[in-house]
């Protein structure tokens, strides 16, 4: 047989219709991933510089982003490459359509690279979220983005989100 996806003629074999799955490591991020997980950041929120990304790694990995909540980082390896994406989840008191008497596992920022995608690092990276946000005694996950992202919207809807509500902010500058 030849190629995956392909038969000795060339006629498709029906492999290619299946995802590749690649090999992804989850784990916490380390103060070695600095370098790395800045760029992936910035990536993902590119108002910001390098080096105030990585000030504010600095002071999430320290324990000293927020002195009420939990705020983690775990980074998707890939094989043999450096992080590929990563998720950044920590507990709110409150979020809009979930339950009010409860705290809430929240994803502050959740980013795979644009060539790494769709070979499951996204949702490895959420399984991880969502189970460091039960050990905090949450029973639901929530998350935002912006209206006019509809990827993000569609691989939050493609793993389980359900949208609750849709706002528009507005602002006005006062003389």
């Amino acid at each position: 047989m030849g190629a995956p996806g392909r038969s000795a003629d060339g006629a498709h074999t029906g492999y290619s219709r299946y995802r590749i799955r690649a090999m992804s490591i989850v784990r916490l991020a380390e103060l070695s991933d600095r370098p790395e997980l800045a760029r992936l950041r910035r990536a993902l929120w590119s108002d910001g510089s390098l080096e105030e990304h990585e000030k504010e790694i600095d002071a999430i990995l320290a324990g000293d982003w927020s002195p009420i909540f939990p705020y983690v980082i775990f980074i998707a390896d890939g094989a043999d490459a450096p992080p590929v994406g990563f998720v950044e989840v920590t507990l709110r008191s409150r979020a809009d359509g979930c339950d009010p008497s409860r705290p809430v596992g929240y994803l502050e920022g959740w980013y795979v690279a644009e060539s790494c995608r769709r070979r499951g690092h996204g949702s490895d990276l959420l399984r991880a979220a969502e189970d460091w946000a039960r050990r905090q005694g949450c029973l639901e996950m929530a998350s935002d983005t912006w209206v006019d992202s509809s990827l993000s919207q569609r691989v939050h809807e493609a793993l389980g989100f359900e949208v609750v509500d849709r706002v528009v902010n507005y602002r006005k500058t006062l003389s």
